[in-house]
Order: C-alpha cells, then sequence, then structure tokens
C-alpha cells in the first residue's frame, strides 16, 4: 500500500510502512519496541481489581452468597440444567419433540446479554444502550446488521425507557445477569431456533416466559441441588480454597455472615464438603432462602429460626445467633439486631443486581463481585495475538483520526483501506473470546453494559473469592487512574498503563 506524497504522511511512511505490515495476517512483523516482551502477561487472572479506593484494614464484617461464591461450581452443571429444562418444555408444556435434538453449547452465549422479548433477539448492548453490531442473534442465526438497525427505527440505540428497570427488566428486554442464565439463553435459542426453522407461529411473550419457567423448575423442584448433592467432587470447585479464605478471616478476628436464597440441606452439605462439620462455628449469622433481592427492600418478612433438620421454629427472632440458622428475614431487621452497617461491611456476590445493587446504593456496604468469567478473559488478554491486534487497531484509530483532514482522492483511498482493515482487526479480537458475542466486559471499544453495572455497583471483582488468600488482610486497593478523554489525547499513550512507545509521536508534533 503506497502513501500519498505529503510531507506529513511521508514521515508516517518512514516509521509505519517500513516497521509495520498493513495486513493483520504478519502482525507478527510488528517491531519489538512497538511491543515489548513484557507488555504481555501484565495481568493476573488471580489478582483482585479496584472500581473504588478499599482497605480491608477497615473492614470488621465479612458477607457472603453461596452460589458461585463460597461455592464454585463447574461448566458441567450448564449442560445439566440446559436438557433438564429442555425436556420440561416437551413433557410439561408441550413443545415440539424435535426440540430434543438440541445440545447445550458452551460456546454460545455470554453473560450480560439482553433479550429484546417481541423481537426474539439476543444481543449485545453497550454502556450507552447501543446495539453492537454483528452480535445480535434471532435463535442461532445472526441478524445482519441492517435489519437489526430497521427494527430500532434507523438506529442501534435501545431507548432507556426499555432497559431502566434496577434489576435488569426493562417493560420488554431482559438482561441476563448470572452465570446460572447460560442455559437459560441456550435453551431459548434453541426453542426460536426450531420454530423459525419449522415454520411454526409463535407468541414471543409466552416463549420466553415457558423457557424461563422451564429453568425456574430445574432450580425450584431441586433437581440442580440433587445432581450437585450426588457428586459434589465433579461440581463443587475450590472448595478447600474457600476453606482456607475463610479461616483466615476468622482467624484475624473478622465476623462473618452468609446470605443466600439456596436452601439449608443443599447448603449444609456443600458446607459440609468444602469446610467441615463445623463450618457453622465460622459464621456469626446464617441466613438461608432469603429471597433477594426483595430481602433488601421489603421490610415486611421476619426472619424464622430452623432446627437441625430444616423445621421451622414459631418463636420471635429478638436476636441472631451463633450457629444457628435463619430463614428469609428482611435487610432492615438484620442491620437492627447485628448494627453492622456502612463500610466496615464487606458483601461478596456474583449477582451484581441481586447481590449488590441495593447494598451499595441503598445502604453504604462495601461490595466484591465475583466474575469466574474473568481468569479465562485476562488470560487472553495476556496473550501476543490480542497485544498485537489491539496494538495495531490503536495505531489505525490514530491514523484515521489525524488523517481525515486529507480529501485529495488518493488519500481518502489509504483511509479506506485502513477503516476496512480495522474492522477486520476488531472483529479478529471479538472473536478470541466468544465467536458469536466477544467479551462480556466490551464490545469493539466501549464498555459493555455489563461493564458498566459491574462499576457501578461493586469497589472489588474478582474470579474467585479465592483470590483474597493473595493479600493481607489490611492491604488497601487502589484504583489505577484511568484517563478521560480530554486527559490522554493520544491513543498510544493509553496503551499498557504507558508500556507502549510510540516512534512516531515526536514527528507528528507540529499537527497535533
Amino acid at each position: 500500500m503506497r502513501l500519498p506524497g505529503l510531507g506529513t504522511w511521508k514521515v508516517l511512511s518512514n516509521h509505519l510502512l517500513l516497521r509495520w505490515s498493513f495486513s493483520s495476517s504478519h502482525m507478527h512483523l510488528l517491531p519489538p519496541d512497538l511491543l515489548p516482551p513484557e507488555v504481555c502477561s501484565l495481568l493476573n487472572p488471580a489478582a483482585i481489581y479496584a472500581n473504588n479506593e478499599i482497605s480491608l484494614r477497615d473492614v470488621e464484617v465479612y458477607g457472603f452468597d453461596y452460589d458461585y461464591t463460597l461455592a464454585q461450581y463447574a461448566d458441567a452443571l450448564h449442560p445439566e440444567i440446559f436438557s433438564a429444562a429442555r425436556d420440561i418444555l416437551i413433557e410439561h408444556y408441550k413443545y415440539p419433540e424435535g426440540i430434543r435434538k438440541y445440545d447445550y453449547d458452551p460456546s454460545f452465549a455470554i453473560r450480560g446479554l439482553h433479550y429484546d422479548i417481541q423481537k426474539s433477539l439476543l444481543m449485545k448492548i453497550d454502556a450507552f444502550h447501543y446495539v453492537q453490531l454483528g452480535t445480535a442473534y434471532r435463535g442461532l442465526q445472526p441478524v445482519p446488521d441492517e435489519e437489526v438497525i430497521d427494527l430500532y427505527g434507523g438506529t442501534q440505540h435501545i431507548p432507556l425507557y426499555q432497559m431502566s428497570g434496577f434489576y435488569g427488566k426493562g417493560p420488554s428486554i431482559k438482561q441476563f445477569m448470572d452465570i446460572f442464565s447460560l442455559p437459560e439463553m441456550a435453551l431459548l435459542s434453541c426453542v426460536v431456533d426450531h420454530f423459525l426453522g419449522h415454520g411454526l407461529e409463535f407468541d414471543q411473550a409466552h416463549l420466553y416466559k415457558d423457557v424461563t419457567d422451564a429453568i425456574r423448575d430445574v432450580h425450584v423442584k431441586g433437581l440442580m441441588y440433587q445432581w450437585i448433592e450426588r457428586d459434589m467432587e465433579k461440581y463443587i470447585l475450590r472448595g478447600d480454597e474457600t476453606f482456607a479464605v475463610l479461616s483466615r478471616l476468622v482467624a484475624h478476628g473478622k465476623q462473618l455472615f452468609l446470605i443466600t436464597n439456596s436452601p439449608f440441606s443443599f447448603v449444609d452439605k456443600g458446607m459440609r464438603h468444602m469446610v467441615g462439620p463445623d463450618w457453622r462455628q465460622l459464621f456469626d449469622v446464617v441466613i438461608v432462602q432469603a429471597d433477594k433481592p426483595s430481602f433488601f427492600t421489603d421490610r415486611r418478612k421476619p426472619f424464622r429460626k430452623l432446627d437441625e433438620k430444616g423445621s421451622l421454629h414459631w418463636d420471635r427472632i429478638t436476636r441472631l445467633e451463633k450457629g444457628k440458622i435463619y430463614r428469609q428475614g428482611n435487610l432492615y431487621d438484620f442491620l437492627r439486631l447485628t448494627e453492622w452497617r456502612g463500610p466496615r461491611v464487606l458483601y461478596f456476590g456474583d449477582h451484581l443486581y441481586s447481590d449488590l445493587a441495593d447494598l451499595m446504593l441503598r445502604h453504604g456496604w462495601r461490595t466484591g463481585a465475583i466474575i469466574p468469567e474473568l481468569e479465562r478473559e485476562i488470560r487472553i488478554i495476556n496473550t501476543e495475538q490480542y497485544m498485537h491486534s489491539l496494538t495495531w487497531q490503536q495505531a489505525l484509530t490514530g491514523l484515521l483520526e489525524r488523517m481525515q483532514t486529507y480529501q485529495d482522492a488518493e488519500s481518502q483511498q489509504v483511509l479506506a483501506a485502513w477503516m476496512k482493515e480495522r474492522q477486520e482487526l476488531r472483529c479478529i479480537t471479538k472473536a478470541l473470546f466468544n465467536a458469536q458475542f466477544g467479551s462480556i466486559f466490551r464490545t469493539f471499544h466501549n464498555p459493555t453494559y455489563f461493564s458498566r453495572r459491574l462499576v457501578r455497583f461493586s469497589d472489588l471483582y474478582m474470579a474467585s473469592l479465592s483470590c483474597l488468600l493473595n493479600y493481607r488482610v489490611d492491604f488497601t486497593f487502589y484504583p489505577r487512574r484511568t484517563p478521560l478523554q480530554h486527559e490522554a489525547p493520544l491513543w498510544m499513550d493509553q496503551l499498557c498503563t504507558g508500556c507502549m512507545k510510540t516512534p512516531f509521536l515526536g514527528d507528528m508534533a507540529h499537527i497535533r
């Protein structure tokens, strides 16, 4: 590719064309001084990442959710949930037998996607409510970008009123926020795919509700609990690390509590497996079947005490005792009885809405989000392929921004080629994470809607609770000062926290 004969562009060609490849298939030709070896593997998958400054020295009370927080589950659980819900649809909701041919595909969906019920559209939305083009699916088939734009009145933007529900449930759009929603999204897409593929008429709202109810039945009927209880070695991960975290906190004088929606018998068996028969002695308060998120907002439900067999007691609860088990209740009574308030409490959960949102925004607790996908995403970010792709994307973006002032035909041809290559690189980078939807944290360049909620509702986030073992109990987490757009005018300056060298910036200073 030949650059126009402009003085400024000659400067660029000396630095770029002789040292960089314009082809994404030759990204390995990027020079060492552009991408130093130490740039890769900068991120630690076992690290804790801070959205807000927080000192563990100030935290006296630690709270935990159970599922996907204290108990991490293997991905092998998802096909079981999918198959059971699929069979419920066929046998109890009388859906077509042909649906049984579908199996769970773990590579299809990612957490944080939105589903437009009336349009049967599963899609990824960014922090500004724009659909990321190329990530909209009806059933198992991608929807062309032009059709997506047409469906929303000539724009990629989803109006706020459709998405403004506090718990991710707008009037016509649902956001899938927890890890258990992965098999739900897969089943929903498979059922829609079958109906469309066979030309069957259906009501989108009825289909969505039936699939959601079938997934709910798997939980309500206790099927998932039975699978896990039968083979805890298979389904529960990092149990020894959970025990180490809890024991360490207690040894340093911290108070612990558990608030979970799961039933006592299930939690008891899981905790015995991970921690041992005396697990309740580690916790000052244990609450099961809490019915979050209404636990945080509904003042009407009182606490009920359970005995060892899970039977309810009738006596009024005037204090929450260590070693005892309580059911339901509400946060307001919890705060009154424990006097655990404000930033000295740190609560961990995996669901940004049901576990964390109310606690941070309404009650001032510190919050920690457990994001298991973080470990895999960081490992991808640390690869040379990702770093090379991102580096060249940023370089192309900077060139496009600065050179767009040249309007001659030759310049416009070069700009068009750069634009095309940039889009190709973005698609390649997206596919590194997930072929259909990309990363759960980013669209091509903006944070996802999921990321926006993660930043708003959590002080800390990490791949698993065991990450706490890598830090002292008095450690202070400092969020990185990420530059605002007006603070970092040059794209390349932002890469790798200043590690990236930019050999041509000095020569470009006169056109900035």
